[in-house]
């Protein structure tokens, strides 16, 4: 299990406290532990800002390295900044808090539309997956008002782990075609959504996401678009 990402711990957490580990001259930083979640899985990288003790640095891109740590990248990075150096992290609530409703919202329309993903991407007023689905969507009103359903029926995520192997038994957990979860890290994070009684998806996922479906709010189904003979692309945006 990776440790060292702070939006896994608590993706409720404003702001952290963390020392500074690794400056990539003319890149960015890269802190002991990180609040910034990195682009990556289709979400968009989280903004704000780094506090150290006698200056700010705004928080223009976050990006994911070989290790899997953020590697965080400032508006500029000063001369004088010392390795083990301590600053508060501090994120752009906002942002973060849409992408972690967006987010479950993908999730629980590839529950109402079963078919594999072919991608997707998530953003902070409008998202989109899109499904190896050969035979259009005919009416988009049913679509929106299962998910909608789904949305108020009070079911919560949670945070699992299995290991490689045991993804690699269960090949079935991974809907996405295009995107393969991460090998030779370690274990597999999982991301489950359940009632108090039932589960209802379960699948590889390294995003951020809200405790209770119900903060969703109101999901609209938007353009259904043709994308190759067997790719059909949904969109959708908060009401």
């Amino acid at each position: 299990m990776i440790t060292h990402n702070l939006f896994w711990e608590d993706p409720y957490k404003k702001q952290a406290s963390s020392c500074l580990e690794t400056i990539i001259e003319e890149e960015g930083l890269i802190f002991e532990k990180s609040l910034f979640y990195p682009t990556s899985g289709g979400q968009p990288c989280d903004l704000g800002m780094i506090e150290f003790e006698n200056f700010s640095l705004k928080v223009v891109n976050v990006k994911k390295t070989a290790t899997g740590k953020a590697l965080i990248v400032p508006d500029f990075i000063p001369d004088n900044l010392k390795l083990g150096e301590p600053a508060k992290q501090i994120i752009d609530w906002d942002l973060r808090y849409k992408h972690m409703r967006m987010h479950t919202a993908l999730h629980l329309l590839s529950v109402v539309i079963p078919f594999p993903v072919t991608g997707g991407q998530i953003g902070s007023t409008k998202s989109r997956l899109d499904f190896n689905m050969p035979d259009a969507i005919t009416d988009k009103q049913i679509i929106e008002d299962k998910l909608n359903s789904l949305i108020a029926n009070d079911l919560f995520t949670e945070q699992l782990w299995i290991t490689e192997e045991e993804l690699e038994k269960k090949p079935e957990l991974v809907k996405t075609m295009s995107v393969s979860p991460p090998k030779g890290s370690g274990d597999i994070r999982l991301i489950c959504i359940r009632s108090e009684i039932d589960q209802v998806d379960l699948q590889p996922c390294g995003g951020t996401h809200i405790k209770n479906a119900s903060e969703i709010g109101k999901i609209v189904i938007g353009k259904i678009e043709k994308k190759g003979k067997n790719n059909r692309r949904v969109n959708i945006h908060f009401d």
